[in-house]
């Protein structure tokens, strides 16, 4: 019979491997903001055309609902395990794109791919962590956020090592990926109870819902604006002001290895003192921090992007968190709903922004997405919790 202690060491395994395949597969995902300038001088793309492309690869994600039904009654295990290598193969090809279409095809199959990885792969992250899921979204975000921080590094480094056109030269690496992941979690399982006739339907689940996720599409929507500009058109914004397209390159990677330590520690943090209050400190923080990258010397830009990332991305596992406290058979739904929400939006702000961009400029564009950021504390003060229990059993009130 297994010990208390071996169970949790087997659970903790399991966390880590399904933030391996996190990492494993957003790191590819990362590559387009890096090699944006590229792509725009190679096809003489506007600032909203190329910030189009990124709603190609996002599209998909309207199906996640649709998907999450589907992962609810099936085990999509495989899906998560050669996903990673789909998706990198794919986003490793954008160089030798012909053309603008082509492009867009590319990343449009590359978003299909990324989202039958996302719809499940939380669930199962759920599962392997009872009682601690501010926790096990940490780290599962974390997988995410270092693979936002190695992207820039490895797509610049193969850059230079072969040209924008030589880029397919890590599509085996692709493949040693999931090849990988194949002997990493092919035993693990999505652990659920089954799904019964008489159990709440899907539109029922979705209407007890719906005040909930009304709050966080507001919150949602508040931060793609900053979200956005800070990511997507981060390395274009500084190569605007005279930056190389390394240093850009650079802070976009300093950033998201400061919000990868924002990822891990907020959802930890949100189990201890509850996740409203960890979400109105990290919404209210960030606008400040915004207009600081702006308006202080360059020789605080690190220090204030370090600062920028580590809260930017921090409302990630605690919003996560907060879908994975609900207590329904039905999760791999709620969570293809969450996931749509997030990626619609940001597809959206994504689209607003770079219109935005082109009409104003980048530089009013940027100060703009500050002050809309800090809409997002309203819709954090009146939020309507979900149906959440705690390890202990009570309700969570944080």
């Amino acid at each position: 019979m297994e010990t208390m202690k071996t169970v949790s060491e087997n659970r903790f395994s399991k966390v880590l491997t399904i933030s391996l395949a996190h990492l494993a597969h957003d790191t590819p995902t990362s590559f387009l903001a890096p090699i944006l300038p590229l792509l725009i001088d190679k096809f003489g793309l506007s600032v909203f055309q190329a910030g189009l492309l990124d709603i190609f690869r996002r599209i998909p994600s309207l199906a996640n609902p649709f998907l999450g039904l589907l992962a609810d009654r099936i085990c999509l295990r495989y899906f998560i395990i050669f996903t990673p290598g789909v998706t990198a193969a794919l986003m490793s090809s954008l160089g030798i794109a012909p053309g603008y279409i082509f492009l867009s095809v590319l990343l449009l199959l590359s978003g299909i791919s990324s989202a039958l990885f996302h719809v499940t792969a939380p669930v199962m992250m759920r599962n392997v962590s009872p009682g601690r899921i501010g926790r096990g979204m940490s780290f599962y975000m974390l997988g995410g956020e270092m693979a936002r921080t190695l992207g820039p590094l490895i797509i610049l480094g193969a850059v230079s090592l072969w040209k924008l056109e030589g880029t397919y030269r890590l599509v085996p690496f692709a493949v040693l990926a999931s090849l990988i992941l194949y002997f990493l979690l092919k035993d693990v399982t999505l652990i659920r109870e089954p799904i019964h006739r008489r159990d709440t339907g899907a539109a029922k689940t979705l209407v007890g819902l719906l005040p909930f996720f009304v709050s966080v599409t507001g919150i949602f929507l508040c931060r793609a604006a900053m979200k956005s500009a800070l990511t997507i058109y981060l390395p274009t914004y500084l190569t605007s002001r005279g930056n190389s397209l390394w240093i850009a390159g650079i802070s976009l990677a300093v950033l998201q290895f400061s919000g990868a330590g924002g990822t891990f520690l907020a959802g930890i943090i949100s189990d201890r003192i509850g996740r409203k209050l960890t979400l109105f400190i990290i919404t209210t923080i960030n606008p400040f921090l915004m207009w600081a990258f702006m308006n202080l010397d360059e020789k605080f830009a690190i220090p204030v992007l370090i600062a920028t990332g580590f809260f930017l991305f921090a409302s990630g596992p605690v919003l996560l968190a907060m879908v994975h406290d609900i207590d329904s058979k039905r999760m791999s739904f709620i969570n293809g709903i969450y996931m749509t929400l997030n990626f619609t939006l940001n597809s959206l702000m994504v689209l607003l922004v770079g219109l935005a961009a082109d009409r104003i400029g980048l530089e009013l564009t940027y100060r703009i997405s500050a002050w809309v950021a800090a809409g997002s504390v309203p819709f954090v003060i009146f939020f309507r919790d979900p149906p959440a229990l705690d390890a202990g059993g009570n309700k969570d009130t944080g």
